[in-house]
C-alpha cells in the first residue's frame, strides 16, 4: 500500500493544527483528517490566546486555511478505525481507499457523548467493551449488541458479525434505517440499564423488555483519539492517552496531542502539545 502521506493528523483543532505547520515547514508531507470543531465550536469568544479574540469557529478555520496555505492537504471525513499494518492505517467513512501514513498524530479532544446507566461502570470489563477489535475474540459464538446509531457504530458491529452467533443494534431511540440496510437486527426503544452480577447477563431497555446479551460494544457517536488508541494498543492512563515527555505513545510512529492525553483544556496548552507532537514526529521520520 503505497504512502501518499509521511503524516496524518486526525483533528483539525489546534493541537492538530499545530503540529501539521511544523511538519509541513519541515517538508513533511502531511494531511490532517478533520470532522468540524469539536469543542471550539462551543467557545462563543477566545479572549485568553496571545494576539487572538475571536469565536472559536473562526480560530478553528483560519488555522486549517493556514495549514492548508503551506500544503498541508485538508480531509473533510469522519475515521472509523485506525489499524497498523506496515503503515498506519484509516478507514474513512466517504472514502473506498484506505488512507496509508507511516506516522499518526492523534489529535481529536475528548469525547463527550457518555450514558448514566446504572450497572455500566460496575460492568464494564465483565462483558461491557468499548473497542471491538480489542475484545470481539473473547466473545465469539456469543449474542452481543452495539450501542450507537451512527457509522461508527456499523463499522463496530461490522466487525463483530463476523466472531458472534448474532448482533443487534441498539439507537437508544436514534433511527435504524442504516442499521437495517445492512442487514442487523435493531432496538430502537431507549437504553434504561444493564443487569447482570459478576457478568452482563441482559440490556434493559424504556418499555420493560430486555435482551439478553453476553457483550455490550458502546459505539456513541464518533470515534475520539481514545478509541483509536485504544484499538492499536497504546497505553491509557484512564480516559486518556499515555505519552512521554515529546508526545510519543508506547507505538513507534503513534503520537498524541491536544485533550486527548489529559491536562488543561486550553487552546494555549493544545498549540503547545502540537507543535511538541509535530517536532517528535519529523525525528521519527528522518530516522527512519
Amino acid at each position: 500500500m503505497e504512502n501518499k502521506y509521511q503524516a496524518v493528523i486526525i483533528g483539525g483543532g489546534p493541537a492538530g493544527v499545530s503540529a501539521a505547520l511544523y511538519l509541513a515547514r519541515a517538508n513533511i508531507k502531511t494531511a490532517i483528517v478533520e470532522n468540524g470543531p469539536g469543542a471550539l465550536a462551543r467557545a462563543h469568544k477566545i479572549e485568553n490566546f496571545y494576539g487572538i479574540a475571536a469565536s472559536g469557529l473562526k480560530l478553528y478555520a483560519e488555522g486549517l486555511e493556514q495549514a492548508r496555505s503551506l500544503g498541508v492537504d485538508i480531509i473533510q471525513d469522519e475515521v472509523l478505525a485506525a489499524e497498523y499494518y506496515d503503515s498506519f492505517v484509516l478507514t474513512l467513512k466517504h472514502q473506498a481507499e484506505p488512507l496509508p501514513a507511516p506516522a499518526l498524530i492523534l489529535a481529536t479532544g475528548t469525547k463527550n457523548v457518555t450514558l448514566n446507566l446504572p450497572g455500566l461502570v460496575e460492568l464494564e470489563g465483565k462483558g461491557i467493551s468499548y473497542c471491538a477489535v480489542c475484545d470481539g475474540f473473547f466473545f465469539r459464538k456469543k449474542k452481543l449488541a452495539v450501542l450507537g446509531h451512527g457509522a461508527f457504530a456499523l463499522h463496530e458491529a461490522e466487525y463483530l458479525r463476523h466472531l458472534a452467533d448474532a448482533v443487534t443494534v441498539l439507537t437508544n431511540g436514534q433511527d435504524d434505517s442504516a442499521a437495517k440496510a445492512a442487514g442487523f437486527a435493531t432496538i430502537t426503544t431507549p437504553v434504561t440499564a444493564v443487569t447482570g452480577s459478576e457478568r452482563l447477563q441482559a440490556v434493559r431497555f424504556a418499555d420493560g423488555s430486555e435482551l439478553e446479551v453476553s457483550g455490550l460494544f458502546i459505539a456513541l457517536g464518533t470515534a475520539d483519539s481514545t478509541d483509536m488508541a485504544r484499538k492499536l494498543g497504546a497505553q491509557l492512563d484512564g480516559r486518556f492517552i499515555k505519552v512521554d515527555a515529546d508526545g510519543a505513545t508506547n507505538i513507534p510512529g503513534l503520537f498524541a496531542a491536544g485533550d486527548c492525553i489529559g491536562g488543561l483544556k486550553q487552546v494555549a496548552k493544545a498549540v503547545h502539545d502540537g507543535a511538541r507532537a509535530g517536532l517528535a514526529t519529523i525525528k521519527f521520520l528522518r530516522k527512519q
